[in-house]
């Protein structure tokens, strides 16, 4: 089933991030804000893989002196996601 993960960042100049996903891997994502060629660029690699392939390769890069970046908030968005389905899959 087809899930779309809205995430609003923090020390970025992306505000938002909307990721289509389904079956544990990104159909799709939408960036608000950022440096659009950088997204779209992001977007472009990201489309196809599994999460947490992705929260391995974008968790900890930081954007200049900031402690993050938007593929790290991208990362804390999808670990979060995970963790959550991980937590309510143990419940049922």
């Amino acid at each position: 089933m087809k899930e779309v993960i809205n995430y609003n960042t923090t020390g970025t100049c992306c505000r938002q991030m909307k990721i289509t996903i389904e079956d544990g891997v990104v159909l799709d994502a939408e960036f608000i804000g950022g440096c659009s060629g950088n997204l779209l660029g992001i977007k472009q690699l990201m489309i196809g893989m599994k999460l947490e392939d992705l929260v391995q390769k974008f968790r900890g890069i930081t954007c200049g002196t900031k402690q993050t970046s938007c593929p790290d908030q991208l990362a804390k968005c999808l670990a979060a996601y995970i963790e959550e389905k991980t937590k309510t899959s143990q419940v049922l």
